[in-house]
């Protein structure tokens, strides 16, 4: 009983401290943009030619599509930093000192980032009976059929997320920025297991088990079996559409709701077991707040170790009866003369130190496959892989100086604002340009004006919109999310607007990208002098 109170608070404490934080109201803002989304028609579940009437059944599985699509993505980056801010807070030393095991306290970590993401699962039931409403359809209100696939398919999704991201926490290698941009591809093969199984599933009308995270092979799979039924002629097929891409539906078919069985609800409930299994394996890794564990060398642990008893007490009575004057040397104005290049060089150091070998010979083979492609294949292929290697190198921009604590040495120098933030900016430009050089190179000779206006504009955007999230959030968690979700949307699908590489002709929008690109810096400026300003 005590277990339980000590859990129940614990829980409900992180959850308090969560959704008072502005990161939690935007992502809330983002399930109602979602949900404003399907009512607009720019997410639509389709069916081939067909969706389904916008009643109670119909919008319930539409909602629970798109919450265990989109919103386990962004939401595992919404709850990933439980551990870290026990961490930098010191909560964890103290919790540390306590008789809790380290199974119980990951297992209660991964129940708290359930509860935050549940409340996104509510919002995307509530704006499923708004819009039912609005559209006219069919008025007619059954909760079980709405809220119902958002309980048993959504939640047991969130589970999943939650202890993923407990998990990724624990992990040494990936609990930074490249954990970031290696849970978008987890979630993406999640995403596939289940939408290579909707044709299996169908067939053996959810009889049998299917590897299905986000439940789209129940659903849809139910949803073709339904539409076979009405229509002899449909031939198979299933999607799930975002902005302009595929064709508008123009035919509408009566769905009644899912049709359950104990597989379907025993499937849900072993997905529920396996996030309980990825909290517990998380307390493997967990390394309890221990400094002598944390992943780091000897040599940086050296300076935190205690000096040995008594020295204190020497070093203050020697510092005490020897107190120099100390005069600071007045600033000499007539030295003070902008070296604006070496400040680049500086930020491009910072940029770079730490990176192996490997990574560099990665990015060599990039550039060499750019400029031995054909000019389509690496503008529209390599080009994407040679602006995602460097991710890691953007992200920090912006906020490198809260994370490291040095806000107070650089802001304080004499012209920061004018210097440091222009040339971190520069810095970015100039790994872009030098990352992408193989396919801007192959415009520039080939005199494809517009292609190399676009590569321009592309390289100018991204270290832009990093440095603007970086300033304003003071995390590069941001940058890593929606840079990642934005270039396997709009640049990896060469989707028209969205494509802010200019991978293809088609897809290139070079001025929108070079304003944006502008608009950005000026919000970092923007956002760094108000924190000047503040102090």
């Amino acid at each position: 009983m005590n277990h339980a109170r000590v859990l129940y608070h614990m829980v409900r404490a992180d959850f308090l401290e969560r959704v008072r934080r502005y990161s939690f109201l935007l992502t809330l803002g983002f399930a109602v943009y979602l949900g404003y989304a399907v009512y607009a028609g720019q997410i639509v579940v389709q069916l081939g030619d067909y969706r389904g009437i916008y009643n109670s059944a119909w919008l319930g599985c539409v909602m629970m599509l798109v919450t265990s699509t989109f919103l386990t993505l962004v939401g595992f980056y919404l709850v990933k930093n439980t551990i870290q801010r026990d961490r930098q807070t010191r909560v964890g030393q103290i919790l540390a000192t306590t008789p809790m095991s380290k199974p119980f306290y990951t297992l209660a970590k991964t129940i708290s980032n359930f509860a935050v993401l549940a409340a996104m699962v509510l919002i995307m039931a509530c704006a499923g009976l708004f819009m039912q409403m609005l559209q006219g359809e069919d008025r007619h209100v059954h909760i079980l059929q709405l809220a119902g696939p958002l309980v048993v398919f959504g939640l047991s999704a969130m589970a999943v997320t939650a202890a993923l991201a407990v998990l990724f926490e624990t992990l040494p290698g990936l609990r930074s920025g490249l954990g970031n941009v290696i849970y978008f591809f987890v979630w993406i093969t999640l995403l596939a297991l289940g939408a290579g199984n909707v044709d299996k599933a169908r067939r053996a009308n959810q009889q049998a088990y299917f590897p299905d995270y986000a439940g789209l092979a129940i659903v849809l799979g139910q949803m073709q079996a339904r539409l076979r039924q009405i229509d002899r002629l449909y031939q198979g097929g299933a999607s799930i559409n975002a902005g302009s891409s595929g064709n508008p539906a123009t035919k509408h078919f009566l769905w009644t709701g899912l049709h359950w069985n104990w597989a379907i609800l025993l499937s849900r409930l072993e997905w529920i077991a396996v996030a309980a299994g990825l909290a517990l394996l998380a307390a493997s890794f967990f390394d309890r707040f221990d400094p002598a564990r944390q992943w780091r060398s000897a040599a940086a642990m050296q300076p935190a170790q205690a000096p040995p008893p008594g020295t204190q007490e020497i070093f203050a009575s020697a510092t005490q009866s020897a107190q120099p004057t100390v005069h600071l040397a007045p600033l000499d104005r007539g030295r003070n003369r902008t070296r604006f290049l070496s400040t680049v060089a500086a930020e491009l150091r910072l940029m770079l130190k730490g990176r192996s070998w490997w990574w560099y010979a990665v990015a060599a083979g990039l550039f060499i496959a750019c400029l031995a492609s054909p000019l389509d294949a690496a503008r529209g292929g390599v080009l994407i892989a040679a602006w995602v290697w460097p991710t890691l190198l953007w992200s920090p921009m912006g906020s490198r100086e809260a994370r490291y604590g040095t806000q107070s040495l650089i802001f304080s120098s004499q012209h920061a604002l004018q210097r440091q933030l222009p040339a971190a900016w520069l810095a970015g430009v100039v790994v872009a340009l030098v990352a992408g050089s193989g396919v801007g190179l192959r415009l520039l000779l080939s005199a494809n004006w517009m292609g190399l206006s676009a590569w321009i504009a592309g390289a100018i955007f991204i270290p832009s919109l990093a440095l603007a999230l970086g300033v304003w959030t003071q995390s590069s968690k941001t940058f890593e999310a929606l840079y990642t979700v934005w270039w396997y949307i709009g640049a990896a699908h060469h989707i028209p607007g969205l494509d802010f590489m200019g991978t293809t002709a088609a897809s290139s929008t070079p001025g929108i990208y070079l304003v944006a690109g502008i608009v950005l810096f000026a919000a970092a400026y923007l956002g760094r002098y108000v924190r000047l300003a503040r102090g």
